[in-house]
């Protein structure tokens, strides 16, 4: 039986989530019908736009543009400042909401998740019907909207739900991506960023449907890991599942907002390490290694997103860690300026169990070379977390680490 997934996306979120609060309060304007947006400050005219209703979008303003421009566009265009304490009670009401048809789903970020339709599909008529549902409750419940993107394929329901927009439901199954999705801008595939679209245009490739035909040595040759991830999106494959986590099945995770946004590859990788080792930390001090990892990159535009991997074998030691965090590093940035940076475990098991080595670990060593080598892994990374706690985390740090 084919899997059938939603991806289910709030409209303008921050922007409808401002306006619904607004409106609760007694204002007498929504600001989903007039030029608005949810960005910094007016009067210093500096800041970005973060979410803009649909008359706003009438005067050419979009998303991540500066302010100013917005202005420039629109002299009376409203500022409303963004209260993510409200986000945060809006995105947990539509979770708790999603949790009552099924468990089967995984939050992407605070505004949209994707779930797996697959084990409740016998209780409705067809996907659409379940689709409609949704988007009714929370438009009549919630006071906001949402789209639905349904496929069976993950990345094609996540491009679905960025179709025609607000309070639709779009289906783009893998039968439909030539008809649907070729003949758009290469630029709106999903993960397909500023720096993607700038080579790809040099590589003569202006659609989806160019990009799936090309060549995909040509793409890594140009684009190496990522040009292939492009790639594959545009051609409809994609093998991932929704992944869910019980209540009682805790991950150890960390995340950080860095202090200027980032835009270089080794000083990603040196937060990356640092959020491994506090990880590491955890996942020693509650006795737990991790059979998945999680790399989580929010952009300067506040788009984030993430790709997991599931490992051969169970891990805890920082340098494990950023290994693994690193290609799905690599396979995930576009290129564009980086505000967060968030490593997440999960898959946990008790580090009392034995460690079964896969054949990819022992390809080309020895088993008991692997077995030691860990070990003196373990303690060196033991004697830097006693220098560290005494005399400060920066006290000493690995060498290399900006180079991998």
């Amino acid at each position: 039986m084919d899997k059938i997934f939603f991806h289910i996306d709030v409209n303008s979120a921050f922007l409808s989530w401002s306006a619904v609060y607004r409106l609760s309060q007694g204002a007498d304007i929504d600001l989903r019908d007039i030029p608005s947006i949810i960005g910094g400050d007016r009067e210093k005219r500096h800041g970005i736009v973060l979410a803009k209703s649909i008359p706003a979008k009438k005067y050419g303003i979009v998303t991540a543009e500066p302010i100013v421009n917005a202005l420039r566009k629109y002299p009376g265009l409203v500022i409303e400042p963004p209260d993510f304490t409200i986000y945060s009670k809006m995105s947990r009401a539509m979770m708790d909401y999603l949790h009552t048809l099924t468990s089967d789903i995984e939050q992407a970020s605070i505004d949209e998740c994707y779930l797996d339709f697959t084990p409740i599909r016998h209780m409705y008529s067809s996907p659409e019907e379940c689709a409609l549902m949704i988007r009714n409750h929370i438009r009549e419940n919630l006071g906001f909207t949402v789209n639905v993107g349904i496929s069976d394929k993950k990345v094609l329901a996540k491009m679905a739900s960025d179709f025609q927009k607000p309070d639709k439901t779009h289906t783009l199954y893998t039968y439909e991506i030539e008809k649907k999705m070729w003949p758009l801008p290469v630029g709106e595939l999903f993960l397909c960023g500023k720096s993607a679209r700038t080579t790809l245009k040099k590589l003569g490739i202006d659609t989806i449907g160019d990009l799936a035909k090309t060549d995909r040595n040509v793409l890594k040759a140009n684009m190496k890991s990522h040009g292939e991830l492009l790639w594959e999106f545009a051609n409809g494959i994609d093998d991932s599942v929704v992944v869910t986590e019980p209540d009682e099945v805790k991950g150890v995770g960390n995340s950080t907002t860095v202090e200027h946004d980032v835009t270089d590859r080794a000083e990603a990788s040196s937060v990356l390490y640092d959020l491994c080792v506090s990880v590491s930390n955890r996942l020693k001090k509650h006795g737990f290694r991790a059979g998945l990892v999680t790399v989580e990159i929010k952009y300067a535009t506040f788009k984030s997103v993430s790709r997991q991997s599931i490992l051969n074998t169970p891990i805890h030691t920082a340098k494990a860690l950023h290994e693994a965090c690193m290609p799905l590093f690599d396979t995930l940035w576009n290129g564009e300026p980086i505000r967060l940076l968030g490593v997440r475990t999960s898959k946990l098991s008790d580090e009392s169990e034995p460690v079964q080595l896969s054949l990819f670990d022992m390809e080309g060593e020895e088993p008991a070379k692997i077995i030691k080598d860990s070990a003196k892994e373990e303690k060196l990374e033991e004697a830097l977390l006693k220098i560290r706690e005494k005399f400060g985390k920066d006290a000493i740090r690995k060498g290399n680490i900006r180079d991998q």
